[in-house]
């Protein structure tokens, strides 16, 4: 009589007796399981156009891309989930009409200390500190155009001519109006590329974009302020240590 032993062994010769699997369905079957993984991980078309414009350019505006825009909102949540693992997450101010990319935080260094900005994918954009003045000035008007006209009620809209006074309140009149209007239109053209102004039109106008409430934020321009503050008391520490004691 056979034993359980003997019976096992019986099943496993059989087995390995069967006709052996071609090379080409081993082939065949490893392509379809690949086949099927890779297509239960890929993302919606709709997800990766929304994600790529906003890793592209770094916002979506209501009144340039409506369809986009409308869009990021409905995927607000899955774009969120794609862009998670780059530290990054999407922010929708719809009452403005503006969807834009923000760090969830900064990172630490190997060394275990903090870095002065650590994200290895986005690069801290530095401001000029007439650049950062001139931020300051037109997120000013453009909160005032929101307490007259209602929020994201339509295009915050100022003259070159008006903003240049409020300018030079600052910097000083450098002695020609020429002079004042040409270094005022430089930084505007500096500004254009971060996306919270538009060109100068024929009016000599421009639109300043929603962006720039939230790029210029409170603690942005504290910290302005705290460099101003800083650099008055540089000023009235000059200037005294300038004024000597009497001649007897």
């Amino acid at each position: 009589m056979n034993s359980i032993f003997d019976r096992m062994l019986e099943e496993f010769d059989e087995s390995n007796n069967a006709a052996p699997m071609s090379d080409t369905d081993a082939e065949a079957m490893g392509e379809t399981d690949g086949v099927v993984e890779s297509e239960s991980l890929l993302t919606s078309p709709d997800i990766k156009q929304v994600t790529q414009e906003l890793l592209k350019y770094g916002y979506i505006e209501e009144s340039k891309r409506a369809d986009m825009f409308r869009r990021t909102i409905l995927l607000h949540k899955e774009i969120n989930v794609a862009i998670e693992p780059l530290d990054l997450i999407v922010k929708i101010d719809s009452n403005r009409g503006i969807a834009f990319l923000a760090t969830r935080g900064l990172q630490k260094s190997d060394e275990g200390e903090d870095d002065e900005w650590g994200h290895p994918l986005v690069r801290r954009q530095r401001l000029t500190l007439e650049q950062s003045l001139l931020i300051a000035i037109l997120r000013q008007a453009f909160i005032m155009h929101e307490q007259e006209s209602g929020v994201g009620t339509r295009d915050a809209t100022i003259a070159v001519e008006d903003l240049l006074p409020q300018f030079q309140v600052y910097l000083g009149d450098s002695g020609s109006d020429a002079k004042n209007e040409s270094r005022l239109l430089n930084l505007l053209d500096q500004l254009k590329s971060y996306g919270i102004v538009s060109e100068v039109d024929k009016k000599q106008e421009i639109i300043i974009r929603p962006l720039i409430a939230h790029l210029a934020n409170p603690e942005s321009l504290t910290a302005l302020l705290q460099v101003f503050e800083e650099k008055a008391n540089e000023n009235r520490s000059d200037s005294t240590s300038t004024v000597g004691d009497p001649e007897c």
